[in-house]
């Protein structure tokens, strides 16, 4: 049976989109159906045997389309695998991952009634020409490992597999 999945994304300057697509194409390899939709226009989720939801993390913060998507969408998000994934550090060093993982966890906290299948942090992006002072002063970076991106769309495909055929008809 192929699962339907929607794979939402809450992104200012686009990295979280790409790193969205390529959840989705590892889901894809898996043989199930996926939508890619940013998380401001998804209207029901209904639809839909499981959501990931991916969100950019600024300065201590998930972006707000990721968590107004879960406040939109909190009662039927309950009923179905949810995974989640952030982006945020400049680098995968222990404690850059670990800070950005405490700001999503403290996000998802607001949340206490939906259990996440898998969650994970993947590295960000900072492009300075896209940004204001003084970010635009910083160097640039690119933090994503996309075989990790890769590995989780495999893993979360069969987690949410797992669980859609496990669920009570």
């Amino acid at each position: 049976m192929n699962t339907h999945i929607l794979v939402a994304y809450a992104t200012k300057h686009g990295s979280t989109r790409q790193v969205a697509e390529a959840v989705a194409e590892a889901l894809r390899a898996a043989g199930d159906d996926i939508d890619v939709l940013a998380a401001a226009e998804v209207r029901a989720v209904d639809a839909y045997d499981a959501v990931v939801l991916g969100g950019a993390l600024y300065t201590g913060r998930w972006h707000r389309d990721a968590v107004g998507f879960l406040k939109r969408h909190r009662h039927a998000l309950g009923a179905k695998p949810l995974a989640v994934f952030a982006m945020g550090p400049k680098s995968l060093e222990a404690a850059d991952v670990a800070s950005s993982r405490a700001q999503l966890d403290s996000a998802l906290a607001r949340f206490p009634d939906l259990a996440p299948v898998a969650v994970a942090i993947f590295g960000g992006v900072l492009d300075p020409a896209q940004h204001r002072f003084p970010f635009n002063h910083l160097p640039p970076s690119d933090a994503r490992d996309w075989a990790a991106i890769r590995a989780w769309g495999d893993d979360v495909g069969a987690r949410c597999s797992n669980a859609v055929d496990a669920a009570p008809v």
